[in-house]
């Protein structure tokens, strides 16, 4: 954009084109609404999955840029919002994902929370991705047998209470 900015003046100062359309297309250029799409675009950028040449990398960017932008009409459009890491969390609450076949949503934004100092979130706005990424990457280790012996103890504890249960239910019986 700078660039551009600069062959804008450059050309301005040559004089061949009429300077009231060089001057708003550098506002259009310099505005808040092109920072916004840029910064989606490099956060796309960075996200996408996409195996191939800078030139085709760029020209899946540039479509998923477009479809983000066309997918708010009507609404606000996208923007990246960066938030620190701290040890007291994030501050805000989500609602939503897959279980609810639902958007994830910010449900709440937590007052004097690190999203609230930074004042970028806002209740109502739709996640799209965390850390450049659609989905969060968990850190995992499999271990069957842990789980199979937890599963073993839970049943064993649902068991005894049936037993239990069962056995009160039964004197109850015999007396009445």
């Amino acid at each position: 954009v700078s660039r551009a900015v600069e062959l804008l003046e450059r050309l301005q100062r040559s004089g061949e084109l009429p300077p009231q359309k060089l001057q708003a297309l550098q506002r259009v250029l310099q505005s808040r609404f092109c920072s916004a799409i840029r910064e989606v675009y490099e956060q796309l950028y960075d996200t996408l999955d996409i195996t191939g040449s800078a030139e085709i990398r760029a020209h899946a960017t540039a479509k998923a840029t477009v479809a983000a932008f066309t997918a708010s009409e009507g609404h606000a459009h996208p923007r990246v919002v960066e938030l620190p890491k701290t040890d007291e969390g994030l501050g805000f609450n989500i609602m939503g994902g897959k279980e609810q076949n639902s958007p994830i949503y910010i449900s709440r934004v937590i007052p004097g929370g690190v999203a609230d100092r930074h004042g970028g979130l806002k209740r109502g706005d739709q996640l799209l991705s965390v850390n450049g990424v659609g989905s969060v990457k968990l850190v995992v280790r499999y271990t069957p047998r842990v789980l199979e012996e937890m599963e073993a103890r839970f049943e064993k504890m649902r068991s005894a209470r049936r037993r239990q249960q069962h056995q009160s239910y039964s004197s109850l019986e015999s007396r009445g």
